[in-house]
């Protein structure tokens, strides 16, 4: 998937192609198996914040807070970070951000969109660097600030 890309939705009722709103707001999700990084923004603004880390397991657990985050933002869309390789093979991650992102456009009823991540988690380390926040002081908000990178991604690809 080349840098930037927009991957075709894979949720239930949603169709490759179909349009974007143009208003709304968007949950953006930077996926990993032991935390995963949410930001929040809106379409008609293009503007993507850093929201919060949700920790990865249990599984049940991370999947009742972020509907409770589909609730109380009430999103229009869902947008999930892809890492790609430079090669033919898929990355490793690759296949568990799919499947994260099947299972949570199942749980919501929401569209959801794959954007590529790929370097997101290195640019989010290098704005908390330069926000003056290394180490120990960065960690918890390097993955809501790699998903707001994600969500720019698919921001300036509209």
């Amino acid at each position: 998937m080349p840098e930037g890309a927009v991957c075709a939705p894979e949720s239930p009722g949603a169709t490759a192609g179909a349009a974007f709103p143009s208003r709304g707001s968007v949950l953006a999700f930077d996926f990993g198996l032991k935390r995963i990084g949410v930001a929040v923004g809106e379409l008609d603004l293009q503007l993507a914040h850093p929201l919060m880390t949700v920790p990865g397991e249990p599984k049940a657990q991370r999947f009742e807070r972020i509907e409770a985050l589909a609730r109380e933002w009430a999103p229009v869309l869902l947008v999930v970070g892809v890492p790609s390789s430079q090669g033919e093979a898929d990355h490793p991650m690759a296949r568990p951000c799919r499947r994260f992102g099947a299972e949570l456009g199942a749980r919501t009823g929401l569209r959801v969109v794959f954007v590529d991540e790929t370097l997101t988690s290195a640019a989010a380390g290098a704005d908390l660097a330069e926000a003056g926040l290394r180490g120990r002081r960065h960690k918890p908000l390097l993955d809501p600030v790699a998903a707001q990178r994600i969500l720019e991604t698919f921001f300036a690809s509209l």
